[in-house]
């Protein structure tokens, strides 16, 4: 399955945008990272028509995780790192 969902992102990403995050989103990021045991340094917006955010080298209580979330702050994919 993480394999699918790889191949799905590798083929609807287009751009990976370096924007960072308002300090607002910053928050909601982070309580939705933490309801999974994670927490991050580093959140981007994305400019993938998929997801809205994506935090690379999650770390969570299982190891690091590159994580994508939707306009509304919910997780839409993770990946083992």
């Amino acid at each position: 399955m993480a394999v699918a969902a790889a191949s799905f992102i590798a083929g609807t990403t287009f751009a990976i945008s370096d924007t960072p995050v308002s300090p607002a989103e910053a928050e909601k990021i982070k309580t939705a990272l933490e309801a999974f045991g994670c927490t991050a340094d580093e959140m981007e917006k994305s400019e993938s028509s998929v997801f809205a955010f994506e935090v690379d080298d999650a770390k969570c209580k299982d190891g690091e995780y590159d994580i994508k979330l939707d306009e509304d702050f919910k997780i839409i994919i993770m990946l083992r790192d």
